[in-house]
């Protein structure tokens, strides 16, 4: 591996160009290349973050002798395609969430990895958060006594037409996939997978999830309750309450730049403020990795991504999300 690792970015899109602008904070970090479906759409976005070359398909990208690791940034259900064309290329690669739509497809990706010998990685940025990994940390040390029940909230204001991608079933739109899997995650961070799943939602014409519930139980007596929406902008916020007390995120529990920990009327503020949107922590997960040989992240481990991506898929079952045809 080189003093630099040499990212290529799959796609154009919003989230494609945070990640570019997020990657100048490493300073081992190059931005090598850029793909698409059209170079006119390439070039634009090389010429707008600094990408020494922009390439007019995935296939060209992903065979970029050029490139160490490819970042997936298309739209959900294009992650399967794009991802295992990097795999199959060689190429270290870190996929937007959610992996994909179907569970079996995700299942293929982790099999190709491994049978590669090729690092992989879910992008779930907020993993790699330093204030969420310092409440992890405090959780696992017993900080807060044994977690009985996890509450988390991401709604979005709409209204989004129905051209929006996040009500485009085609492209896997719904509140559970795009803003759910956090809130999902969350509780996943402190309670594992659940034992019973119960879920509600109001669906669109389209046939996308626009406003959901979920209540989750746990073997060990722990629950979780979560709520995703696209028709309001909710508290967003994150609280994991144990037997000795409780961690509160205030706003946008899933990146956050501190938080509160209460033991009874005692509160201890933890300040983890950073730069940038976030996004760098991921890339420099993957940094480490690749530098220590190890083919996925014990931070983001692949076990852990497929396990939430079945319990989406046990609510997409109960309020009736299909993304089959």
């Amino acid at each position: 591996m080189s003093d630099r690792i040499r990212w290529g970015i799959l796609s154009t899109g919003a989230i494609a160009a945070t990640f570019a602008e997020d990657l100048r904070l490493l300073p081992d970090a190059e931005l090598a290349a850029v793909g698409s479906r059209t170079a006119e759409s390439a070039e634009r976005f090389a010429a707008a973050h600094g990408a020494a070359r922009a390439h007019g398909s995935w296939q060209a990208l992903v065979e970029d002798p050029e490139v160490d690791a490819i970042y997936v940034a298309t739209p959900h259900s294009a992650h399967y395609e794009a991802a295992l064309l990097a795999l199959r290329a060689g190429k270290a690669t870190l996929c937007e969430k959610p992996f994909t739509l179907a569970v079996s497809e995700s299942e293929a990706l982790v099999a190709a990895a491994r049978e590669g010998g090729v690092f992989l990685m879910e992008a779930m940025w907020m993993r790699c958060i330093p204030a969420i990994r310092r409440m992890a940390e405090l959780v696992r040390d017993g900080a807060i006594g044994d977690v009985v029940s996890v509450h988390a909230d991401f709604g979005i204001q709409g209204p989004f037409p129905e051209t929006s991608r996040l009500r485009d079933r085609r492209l896997g739109g719904g509140a559970l996939y795009d803003v759910g899997i956090y809130p999902v995650t969350f509780a996943h961070l402190f309670l594992g997978a659940p034992s019973s799943v119960q879920a509600w939602a109001r669906m669109s014409a389209g046939g996308v999830d626009e406003n959901t519930g979920m209540l989750f139980g746990y073997d060990g007596g722990g629950v979780a309750a979560l709520t995703c929406s696209l028709l309001g902008d909710s508290a967003r916020r994150g609280v994991v309450t144990g037997t000795l007390g409780r961690i509160e995120v205030e706003r946008d529990f899933f990146h956050p730049h501190g938080f509160t920990l209460w033991r009874g009327a005692d509160a201890e503020v933890f300040d983890l403020a950073y730069e940038g949107r976030g996004y760098q922590f991921e890339a420099a997960e993957v940094h480490r990795c690749l530098r220590e040989g190890l083919t996925e992240s014990p931070l983001v481990p692949l076990a852990e991504t497929l396990d939430i991506l079945r319990v989406l898929s046990s609510v997409s079952g109960i309020i009736g999300l299909d993304y089959s045809s």
